[in-house]
């Protein structure tokens, strides 16, 4: 039997505004099994840093369950919450942004440790910095520095020691590479597996690069404006998309093929449909080729067309998208 890690039911997650009320994550269901990594994408405004973001808390949940470890995140208190942190860290998208630039690399490094008053000595504090330190890569030399006079790649070493600090279980990447350019962003990919082996960490890899996730993750979830439209193993995904935006993105890919004539892309065309009081019908029919009349007929689910493949679908449509795989 799979060992999950974290069970997400029904999670939602809307903001009032002066136009009505947003639905940045609308119904998200899934579960991660103990040592994997979900890779998460989508267009930008699609959800996936805010369910990030709502299934640790930093963001409170308009509705829905997260069950992380036999616990559900959503019903602890301040002080709970503050304890299970301890094993619930994240990785932030700019490491520009993310850091304290008053202060240094060990002691951004040794925050948390401060705060969750895990190591009180300060001496032992500092070894534990230092170990951390050699863990992601950073030379002892650069303990005193600050992190203005760093690059982004170093920056974003001192972004992973401080998520290791507290020796978590699940570190949510948000688009933990996206700041950085090409070769940097290899290395910082290389690390995060690297660590994973080594710790048995799991990953809720947030990105909107296709090919990164594609080597990352061990299934992938597609979200369209706060849904998830199909998630399955990342091989199956790649070989065999269901939904026409899976397919749309998928083919968007630029593919290395020189004297040959290249594969048709599938357009997406129009604009996104706003996310404010959304309509009971489905977000991508208007831009999508295959709609129908049924598409009309109320917002689909997510449903199983084989083992680990989900796609979002109403009845009519499932029946048709079995017969694709």
């Amino acid at each position: 039997m799979a060992d999950t890690i974290l069970e997400v039911k029904h999670l939602k997650k809307y903001f009032n505004t002066p136009k009505g009320l947003l639905h940045a994550v609308d119904d998200v269901n899934f579960t991660l099994e103990r040592g994997k990594t979900l890779g998460i994408v989508g267009e930008s405004g699609c959800g996936k840093s805010t369910t990030g973001r709502s299934i640790l808390r930093l963001i409170e949940p308009t509705s829905g369950e997260v069950i992380f470890d036999g616990e559900d995140v959503c019903k602890k208190n301040k002080n709970e919450l503050r304890l299970l942190r301890r094993d619930m860290q994240l990785i932030f998208q700019d490491p520009y942004a993310s850091l304290d630039p008053r202060k240094t690399v060990s002691e951004i490094i040794a925050e948390p440790l401060k705060l969750q008053k895990l190591i009180t000595d300060p001496k032992a504090r500092m070894d534990r910095v230092r170990e951390l330190m050699q863990v992601v890569g950073l030379a002892d030399r650069l303990i005193n520095t600050y992190p203005h006079e760093l690059d982004g790649g170093r920056r974003q070493r001192i972004g992973i020691a401080r998520a290791l600090a507290m020796k978590p279980k699940l570190i949510v990447c948000d688009e933990p590479v996206s700041a950085l350019d090409v070769s940097i962003q290899a290395q910082i990919l290389n690390l995060l597996k690297k660590l994973q082996a080594d710790l048995g960490l799991t990953y809720i890899f947030i990105t909107h690069d296709l090919s990164v996730v594609k080597y990352f993750s061990d299934d992938i979830a597609v979200m369209y404006l706060g849904q998830m439209v199909e998630k399955a193993p990342s091989d199956v995904l790649f070989q065999n998309p269901v939904h026409p935006y899976t397919k749309a993105l998928l083919s968007a890919i630029p593919l290395p093929i020189v004297g040959k004539e290249k594969p048709a892309r599938q357009l997406i065309r129009g604009e996104i449909t706003s996310p404010v009081n959304l309509p009971d019908e489905c977000r991508f029919m208007k831009r999508c080729d295959c709609a129908a009349e049924c598409c009309k007929n109320g917002n689909p689910q997510l449903r199983e067309i084989e083992p680990g493949h989900f796609v979002l679908a109403n009845q009519e449509e499932l029946e048709k998208y079995r017969t694709m795989i």
